[in-house]
């Protein structure tokens, strides 16, 4: 039996303080990528609120399942008939001084069906350059990956910088992993020099659709993000891609041709070592 071919769309936002703003342009771009087929839209990192400092989340907190931003979300994805991956928003953590950066997924009826909080928090000092980045100071690491059913397959869900830890998705895979839904807010650096080749091995080492919302453009905070928010294919191929500012892009997942791909060239099932849990 032939498998339905379904449309996924990734959101492209460069992100302020407005909360109001930021819903409006949110919502915006979602309507048209569901109008322009998509099933399954994902938001980038941070898409309900960039502050002029790191601590100003701590004012826009929310606890698990009360709060206008979560209300949005489910909203929007009833409203538009959509399941939506809503990017990452400040809920409360188990330190008053802090917050979880979560990762709410909502079906078409607009009901939550999983959440994932960020565990790799992007701690780094920029090489060549004065940039510096402590995002442990405000937020509290999560530490259980999610895979969820959908209809559109297996759903990972991972947040910008654990892109880099490819230990994180092998986990996945053991959880039968088919697509990765991926939001992030690279650097403008840190994405020229890394991004495509990050969100591309994802997809090649474990055979999965990536799709990959980004922050992308000039914030208020005097940060600079990458964009070039794409959908990848389980061979690698950048099926769609948006290269900076608002937008979306849209892509359809071939679930035969990610069947054929595993089952042609099974280097999901040649693995030797695996990863300990």
């Amino acid at each position: 039996m032939m498998k339905e071919k379904y449309k996924v769309g990734a959101v492209q936002m460069a992100t302020g303080p407005n909360v109001s703003a930021n819903l409006f342009e949110a919502e915006r771009l979602i309507k048209e990528a569901v109008e322009d087929g998509a099933r399954l839209v994902v938001l980038p990192e941070n898409f309900a609120f960039m502050g002029k400092e790191d601590s100003d989340q701590l004012a826009v907190r929310e606890a698990d399942g009360d709060g206008p931003l979560q209300s949005f979300l489910a909203r929007v994805a009833k409203q538009h008939g959509a399941w939506l991956v809503g990017g990452t928003i400040p809920m409360v953590a188990s330190d008053p001084e802090k917050v979880r950066s979560a990762c709410l997924v909502f079906d078409d009826q607009g009901q939550r069906v999983a959440r994932y909080d960020k565990i790799h928090l992007f701690d780094v000092n920029l090489p060549g350059v004065d940039e510096r980045y402590r995002e442990s100071a405000i937020i509290e690491a999560g530490d259980a990956m999610v895979v969820v059913d959908s209809p559109f397959g297996r759903l990972g869900i991972a947040v910008c910088y654990d892109l880099r830890f490819p230990e994180m998705f092998r986990q996945m895979l053991d959880s039968g992993v088919e697509i990765l839904a991926i939001p992030s807010a690279f650097t403008a650096i840190t994405g020229k020099a890394h991004w495509e080749p990050l969100v591309r091995s994802r997809a090649i080492e474990n055979l999965a659709y990536v799709v990959a919302a980004a922050q992308g453009g000039f914030h208020l905070n005097g940060r600079e993000t990458h964009g070039h928010s794409m959908v990848v294919d389980p061979w690698g191929t950048i099926l769609a891609q948006v290269p900076r500012g608002s937008g979306y892009v849209c892509s359809s997942l071939d679930r035969e041709f990610q069947d054929s791909v595993r089952r042609s060239f099974p280097t999901i099932h040649h693995r030797r070592l695996k990863c300990g849990v």
